[in-house]
């Protein structure tokens, strides 16, 4: 079996956070029993693009039980648990590319390594082996199935490639499934971005200015956490009607370039390019912080940061590099960019990635049932199934609730009875 991780070594350590990890997923543990007897993805190649995480990994064994011959490569250089890696490698003989810290050739030599795989079906976060497929590898297309996406940044990508019509297979939008957005982007993002902020700075946000750029469910979530962390929460936006939602919701909402002067913290949630961009430097206090929470570093301009720094650089704390610009004041950016919440800290808790696994888990199920009815286009996630998720949550939390009586049903699938 081929592999590249840092240290095999590790893979002990790993396993025993790949289990506690494993004790908050009850609705992927649930799905693993079921497809280790029914064996749904037996046979199928999958190539994955994930962040290798204790959750992910949890994804991986089930996906394995099920039957798939599946690899796995890192979908951002520092997102890795190099011992994680190590336990996949070593426990469940699942070929794995991932090493924390690598290089972008590294990177992109992992990803390929994936693709090598010949993959029935990709997983991804953020789109880079579709995107690779489609660009590099199009003679291995025709044997591609269909995919899963897992995150907003990939679902854009693939919509944009869909509405082209250069999209050469369906894809399912896990991303966009109810238990996934509402909950792991919301609550996941808010908590694991402070969490990898809090790491690497060592700041209280109490009573600092906070900038979060982007209110979509990420930025929701984000904006309450430094809220209820005790930190006046600006948000910037593009999107009217999000503004309008930020605003209703409590905070004050202007553009970056006014928040800038003030601001402790600047936080970028989009999915967009340059959103912090030179002007914004510029404009920024001694001191700021600064980071990205979206799935690609380039949220923030940082050649444009080096260019205003010059030689002026200095790693100030594991994932702290210090900007100083020509008039003497200090940026500070975290994590070189790159996701936050887990180049400093784990990602999201196992208890939200439970069901957003758990939709990538049966999504992969789905697909295989049902690609010759598929176009080449995104998906989402069947109904049926979000509910499902949900209600085995609920059950594995303790949480009962109401039942419609024949009553209920027949008035809400009525038009006769009014007022």
């Amino acid at each position: 079996m081929e592999y590249s991780v840092k240290n095999a070594d590790l893979a002990p350590g790993g396993r025993h956070r790949i289990e506690w990890a494993e004790q908050e997923m009850p609705v992927l543990r649930q799905i693993r029993e079921r497809f280790a007897k029914e064996r749904p993805l037996k046979g199928i190649r999958m190539s994955a693009c994930l962040h290798v995480t204790t959750e992910t990994a949890n994804l991986m064994r089930t996906l394995q039980i099920g039957g798939a011959d599946v690899v796995i490569c890192a979908s951002n250089p520092l997102s890795t648990q190099d011992d994680v890696a190590a336990s996949l490698v070593v426990h469940d003989e699942i070929p794995v590319y991932a090493i924390k810290g690598e290089d972008n050739e590294t990177y992109y030599n992992h990803i390929n390594a994936a693709l090598d795989h010949d993959p029935q079906i990709t997983m991804d976060d953020g789109a880079d082996l579709v995107s690779i497929l489609h660009k590099e590898r199009v003679n291995q297309i025709a044997n591609v199935v269909g995919g899963t996406e897992e995150t907003t940044t990939g679902v854009i990508r693939l919509k944009a490639m869909a509405n082209d019509g250069a999209l050469k297979f369906p894809v399912v939008a896990v991303n966009d499934a109810m238990t996934k957005h509402l909950f792991d982007n919301r609550y996941g993002t808010g908590q694991s971005t402070l969490d990898g902020i809090v790491r690497a700075t060592n700041v209280l946000l109490a009573g600092k200015t906070f900038v979060v750029c982007g209110y979509g469910w990420c930025g929701k979530g984000l904006a309450s956490r430094a809220s209820g962390m005790g930190a006046n929460v600006i948000v910037t936006e593009v999107d009217p009607l999000a503004a309008l939602e930020a605003v209703m919701d409590g905070f004050r909402v202007m553009p970056l370039l006014k928040a800038a002067p003030f601001a402790d913290f600047v936080c970028t949630v989009t999915g967009d390019k340059h959103v912090i961009d030179k002007h914004h430097f510029e404009a920024m206090k001694d001191g700021v912080i600064i980071s990205n929470s979206g799935h690609f570093n380039v949220e923030i301009n940082i050649p444009s940061l080096y260019e205003l720094a010059g030689k002026n650089i200095r790693q100030v704390r594991e994932f702290v590099e210090e900007f100083t610009l020509s008039n003497g004041r200090r940026i500070n950016l975290l994590g070189e960019g790159r996701l936050i919440n887990l180049a400093a800290a784990e990602g999201h808790p196992a208890s939200v990635m439970d069901m957003s696994f758990a939709n990538q888990a049966l999504s992969a199920e789905y697909m295989l049932k049902n690609n010759n009815d598929l176009d080449n286009q995104v998906y989402s996630v069947p109904e049926d199934v979000d509910r499902e998720i949900a209600r085995i949550k609920l059950d594995a939390i303790g949480i009962d609730i109401d039942v419609l009586t024949e009553e209920q049903e027949k008035y809400l699938n009525s038009w006769e009875e009014g007022t």
